[in-house]
């Protein structure tokens, strides 16, 4: 169970170091991302491109029921530090392991470190801030996520422009070092914490996802499902349009994310989660479809900015949704749930991407048009449970 919290404020001490040290986190792993693609075609991979993310998204998915129990049974902290230490180690090893074999078991272990942070970071933010402050905190922590994630992909594209690809290997880990030495100390939110014992990896039936967030985790991995393709195959859209540094397009998708989650946080608070999520999914939508017209760079800058201002606001309202639909000791359980949709909806997405534009430039609209109906489909879930939650209002 979850320490109470005693007093209303949000923006402590605690809060500030936490999105800190996510944001150092974010920009650990993202700012790689650009540049692998090219690196996996250098290697003799190019047929192996939509790999890049699913691979990792894999891992990621399949981690978020382990690291769900541990973060309710050991602690929050543990399950933080223990991503972050992760990402260390896996970008030391990019320079060494220089086979595309080897380039893509780092890919796959890789993905643990996102399996895992995440899923304890959220809980521990759920432990700590007001209830009634419960979507503000969500936006506030993915806005941290994402400055890392907008800053870092043009520096990494800056260092092996200027550098080599190695050197970025090595700045993100000592980025990802960073994050950890920021929660040295940092208070453990989870009260009657057990020692860790290899049986706690043992999962019985109803561990592995929480039954009571299923649907908004279904309802997350069709809103990110786009992120997947985007990751994919977007690096070489920068390419064809003439875009060289490929951070860039990241960078305008990420600060468009932070402009919208300042505030769709606070507004799910006021107005509800799924009025908001709604209107964050019909946004995407019509940004896919912006990005599927594109065939100037400032086009493309444009569209990116629209998926991330869209995304920004769906993610804080999803994720508040899940903690209050949660029970408190099942609370990184539940996180775990929404994130494995997440995950697996991302991986598809990259798969399914890079096998619709198949190296070919000319099939970039075809594959975000497919990526536009696909996310779509969270309407019907999403007027499913309006329907559900208007009806439990008038028998109230």
């Amino acid at each position: 169970m979850a320490m109470p919290i005693e007093n209303s404020k949000l923006y402590t001490i605690p809060f500030f170091i936490l999105c800190s040290s996510y944001a150092l986190f974010g920009a650990s792993f993202n700012m790689i991302i650009p540049e692998l693609p090219a690196y996996l075609s250098s290697l003799g991979g190019a047929e192996y491109k939509g790999l890049i993310i699913s691979l990792f998204t894999l891992t990621a998915g399949l981690s978020r029921p382990f690291s769900g129990k541990l973060a309710d049974t050991i602690g929050r902290v543990p399950v933080i530090m223990f991503g972050a230490i992760v990402c260390i180690i896996c970008s030391l090893f990019y320079p060494i392991l220089s086979t595309v074999y080897g380039f893509l078991l780092l890919r796959l272990l890789h993905g643990f470190s996102t399996g895992f942070t995440p899923t304890a970071m959220t809980a521990y933010i759920a432990d700590v801030v007001p209830v009634a402050r419960r979507g503000e905190a969500m936006g506030i922590i993915g806005v941290s996520i994402n400055i890392g994630a907008s800053i870092s992909p043009p520096i990494g594209s800056y260092l092996v422009l200027a550098y080599s690809l190695n050197v970025l290997f090595y700045v993100s880990s000592a980025v990802a070092v960073l994050s950890v030495l920021l929660l040295l100390g940092i208070k453990e939110t989870l009260q009657n914490k057990q020692a860790f014992h290899p049986r706690l990896l043992l999962l019985k039936k109803d561990e592995i996802v929480d039954r009571h967030s299923v649907v908004p985790a279904i309802i997350c991995g069709l809103a990110f499902y786009g992120l997947g393709a985007m990751l994919t195959i977007v690096p070489d859209q920068c390419e064809f349009l003439g875009i060289r540094n490929k951070g860039l397009f990241f960078t305008s998708f990420t600060a468009c994310s932070i402009l919208s989650r300042l505030v769709a946080g606070r507004i799910s608070d006021r107005y509800g989660r799924i009025i908001v999520i709604m209107i964050s999914i019909w946004c995407l939508m019509c940004s896919y479809v912006v990005m599927a017209l594109a065939v100037t760079p400032a086009m493309l800058m444009v569209a990116s900015g629209c998926v991330g201002f869209s995304l920004g606001i769906a993610a804080p309202a999803v994720f508040a949704w899940v903690v209050d639909r949660s029970a408190d000791d099942r609370r990184g359980m539940a996180m775990g749930t929404m994130y494995i949709g997440l995950e697996a909806a991302i991986g598809f997405g990259a798969l399914i991407s890079a096998a619709t534009y198949n190296n070919n430039p000319a099939r970039f609209a075809v594959s975000f048009y497919v990526t536009a109906a696909i996310t779509g489909i969270a309407f019907y879930f999403l007027i499913r449970e309006y329907r559900l939650q208007q009806t439990k209002t008038n028998n109230g």
